[in-house]
């Protein structure tokens, strides 16, 4: 899917501060980082998600991060401390393929993802970056770390032309 929510993801993921956003984001509030890009991508893109487009993201993406996201980067993370009769070029490269699944699997949630997208609304104003990113961190949890959330958009905004 050629310029779609994936390709978006990749390049704005790769932008300056948001990967570090994320990954805070990720570890110290428990979020999802292809959920909250898709948040920021359907708002970049004037997509208007409803209430059930945001649950089934959330639903698709609880189930893709139980049985395969997390538990592959737990495996990765394991992989990368060195063990005893565990000859480190074999463990290291075990944790590349590991790595390589890991993030076929997060492509896959995003594919899944991109589809629950609703069609950009024509001339309509779409929401804004930080408010579909606390939407969905809503949806996903009972905390709303408000404040990374908005380091988040901040660091999707200077990406964007002004």
């Amino acid at each position: 899917m050629s310029d779609g929510f994936w390709d978006w993801a990749v390049a704005a993921y790769a932008a300056h501060g948001v990967a570090e956003e994320c990954l805070h984001l990720q570890d110290v509030h428990d979020q999802v980082v292809p959920l909250l890009l898709w948040a920021a991508w359907q708002a970049e893109t004037g997509r208007k998600p409803d209430e059930d487009a945001i649950e089934g993201a959330v639903d698709t993406t609880r189930v893709w991060a139980d049985h395969a996201v997390v538990p592959l980067r737990e495996l990765r993370r394991a992989l990368k401390t060195r063990r005893p009769d565990m000859a480190d070029p074999d463990r290291e490269a075990v944790r590349a393929q590991v790595k390589a699944v890991e993030l076929e699997a997060e492509r896959r949630l995003m594919l899944a993802l991109e589809v629950l997208a609703p069609a950009p609304a024509p001339g309509g104003k779409a929401p804004a970056t930080v408010e579909l990113l606390v939407r969905v961190a809503r949806e996903w949890g009972d905390q709303i770390p408000r404040p990374a959330l908005g380091h988040l958009a901040d660091a999707l905004a200077k990406r964007l032309p002004a």
